[in-house]
């Protein structure tokens, strides 16, 4: 063996280090020196903004869900209709999972919130977004054991990066100190995206999508999970993983989330 050879390769795992090391440090200078240059924008006006990303006059107009609601589904009333009344759609159709709380009604400003953080890398939305679902959840996160954010489909899951749901859980979390387990659940079929379907066809292409890791069920068993989503729209997608939970024997299942749609009547 070439005697030079071994002193070089000893020198190139260093090399490799220091040069990795340099050029992470090199792209968060670079980063820094934006911020800096550059304000932060309000991710729905587009002004300039001090904080984490949604200016004054865009939260006055995001729409807090606040009582009277419906105490299954957290679906807002015109008016009080008293204790324990139920809305038409809890009785109607009632989902698999025992209640649904929602931070916001599903408007301008709340789908420009969720498409940002969904689609366009905006992490730094999650920590608001996620206070305000601990607050609108307080009553969900007293006594739960859990919090199970939807899962991504692997391929998906590698096109995006991250998944929405686990980061908001996560704050959430620091916030009600109720643990994530992210890696109970898993969706085990790629499914369409739910824009455009129906509600039977939302219900279709989830069906059978999400089943619980034959290991963790012990853990399933006799919890109270929460599912944490950003959007609850039809419900189809958190049905399907209530179901799921609730076959690997969980005592109860409930919902947040960030944004609900309410339909005007």
């Amino acid at each position: 063996m070439d005697a030079d050879a071994a002193p070089t390769r000893s020198l190139a795992a260093p090399l490799r280090a220091a040069w990795t090391a340099g050029r992470h440090m090199l792209t968060h200078v670079a980063r820094l020196a934006l911020d800096i240059a550059l304000p932060t924008l309000c991710v729905s006006c587009r002004e300039p903004v001090d904080g984490e990303g949604v200016c004054a006059a865009c939260w006055a107009k995001l729409s807090f869900i606040e009582r009277p609601y419906c105490p299954r589904l957290g679906i807002p009333f015109v008016y009080d209709p008293g204790p324990d009344m139920l809305s038409m759609e809890a009785i109607a159709s009632p989902p698999a999972y025992q209640r649904a709380r929602a931070a916001v009604r599903y408007d301008d400003v709340a789908r420009t919130l969720v498409h940002a953080l969904k689609y366009q890398d905006r992490t730094d939305l999650a920590p608001a977004m996620g206070r305000w679902m601990a607050r609108a959840g307080g009553e969900l996160l007293k006594g739960a054991d859990m919090l199970v954010p939807v899962p991504l489909h692997w391929r998906r899951a590698w096109r995006r990066r991250y998944n929405q749901s686990a980061a908001l859980a996560q704050i959430i979390s620091r916030q009600s100190g109720v643990k994530v387990k992210a890696e109970v659940l898993h969706r085990v079929r790629a499914t369409e995206q739910q824009i455009g379907l129906s509600r039977a066809q939302r219900a279709t292409n989830v069906q059978g999508a999400f089943q619980v890791s034959p290991d963790r069920q012990a853990e399933i068993q006799g919890r109270r999970i929460i599912l944490v989503d950003d959007v609850l729209t039809s419900g189809a997608t958190l049905d399907a993983c209530a179901r799921a939970l609730l076959r690997a024997k969980a005592a109860q299942v409930d919902v947040l989330v960030f944004a609900r749609v309410v339909e005007i009547r």
